[in-house]
This record gives C-alpha cells, sequence and structure tokens, in this order.
C-alpha cells in the first residue's frame, strides 16, 4: 500500500461513518502530518506509542565488524541511532490470524512432501 493508497482509503473510511466532510486534498494534508510528526519526534529521539498499532522508536547500534561483499576485506561499521517499530501485541495477534494469501507461499512451510 502507497501513501496514496491510504490517502484514498483513510478518505474513503470518514466518507462512510461521517459523509463526505473531508475532501482527499485534506485527508492527505492529514496523513503528511501524522507521518512529519513521527518524524520529527524520531528525530528528537522521543518515542512514539499508537495504542493498539505498535510503537516507533530509536535504536543504537554498537559499533561492529562486517565485510566487503566485493573484497571480503573486513570493514567497520560505526554506531549509529536506527529507527524500529515495534508492533503491539494485538497487532501481532490480527497479522498471526491471517490466512495466507492464494499463490503466496509460506516460508514457514514447505508445499510439497518428503518421502
Amino acid at each position: 500500500m502507497t501513501k496514496a493508497d491510504l490517502v484514498e482509503h483513510v478518505t474513503q473510511q470518514i466518507s462512510r461513518t461521517a459523509g463526505p466532510l473531508i475532501s482527499k486534498k485534506d485527508c492527505a494534508r492529514v496523513v503528511d502530518a501524522f507521518l512529519d510528526a513521527i518524524k520529527e519526534a524520531l528525530q528528537l529521539q522521543k518515542n512514539i506509542e499508537v495504542r493498539g498499532f505498535g510503537t516507533f522508536k530509536i535504536r543504537h547500534r554498537k559499533t561492529r565488524m562486517a565485510r566487503n561483499p566485493r573484497t571480503g576485506s573486513p570493514v567497520e561499521v560505526s554506531a549509529r541511532p536506527v529507527p524500529v517499530f515495534k508492533p503491539s501485541k494485538e497487532l501481532r495477534a490480527m497479522v498471526a490470524d491471517l490466512e495466507p494469501l492464494p499463490g503466496h507461499v509460506d516460508d514457514d512451510h514447505d508445499d510439497h512432501d518428503e518421502d
């Protein structure tokens, strides 16, 4: 789902429940403002908790040694902050109860029988 798809979906949801009170352009502004608020909070190294959805936060990665994939030589990767998302228990449970879509391969199970 792209941001445009999200705006379309939210606009339709609002139209169904409250009538055509908000235009797609205004809804796009709300979605952009929401995403900007998350980015700004993360930039200030603040956590954002959305109950029933999850938590956005900054995790500090330590300095580590890696390998250059072309040469195989060791390279030091410096410590840095990275944004992470931790889904809520409700969201994890909801996703765990989903049936796989037809045609999608489930990575956890083999579809073929072994003799």
